[in-house]
């Protein structure tokens, strides 16, 4: 992957309004722009996450189905999760898919990162392609809100819902699977 071009850091002329709940906290700043322009912005600040491609010895990839709340519905993604105060985003991924799935990779590929809402959001979410996986004896403790099912599938049952509109899938999960499918060539 070639290197990013540099940041064009805005000047925060001033915080008008702050609120923080659990790890995110939004903010309404009035900012110049590298153009030169002032003007007020809300921005959410999120402390990163971290998602991952897991995909079985025979193939499978490993999605959840989880109820997110802000859309009032279950949705289809992979493997994902915030990161804690001074986390690597591998440590959080890999502390994730126990969590989660229930599994456990030996082998993890860095597939780049992404910008999910950047229009409003300073969050970036590390991807991985996590390979020869084994299933914990017992899955750890996840977040007491997760409604979680774990799904085994084939890729190509995969792309289907994607391309058929069938089942809703996050941009993140989108994202990371299509980065993997360039990584794996397939």
């Amino acid at each position: 992957m070639a290197p990013l071009p540099p940041p064009e850091p805005s000047i925060l002329l001033e915080t008008k309004d702050s609120l923080t709940i659990k790890k995110i906290r939004f903010d309404i700043n009035r900012i110049k722009l590298p153009m030169g322009i002032e003007t007020n912005f809300g921005i959410i600040h999120h402390p990163g996450a971290a998602i991952a491609i897991p995909i079985t010895n025979n193939g499978e990839v490993v999605l959840l189905r989880q109820y997110r709340f802000a859309i009032s519905r279950r949705i289809l993604e992979f493997p994902a999760g915030t990161l804690e105060d001074g986390e690597a985003p591998l440590f959080s991924m890999q502390r994730e898919l126990g969590e989660e799935a229930g599994y456990a990779a030996s082998q993890w590929d860095f597939l780049g990162q992404m910008t999910p809402c950047p229009g409003y959001s300073d969050e970036i979410i590390h991807m991985f392609l996590a390979r020869d996986l084994s299933a914990l004896e017992e899955r750890p403790a996840g977040d007491d809100d997760e409604d979680i099912e774990v799904l085994h599938m084939s890729k190509d049952k995969l792309n289907e819902y994607i391309e058929s509109g069938d089942e809703l899938l996050d941009g993140k999960s989108i994202t990371a699977w299509y980065r993997a499918c360039q990584f794996l060539k397939i």
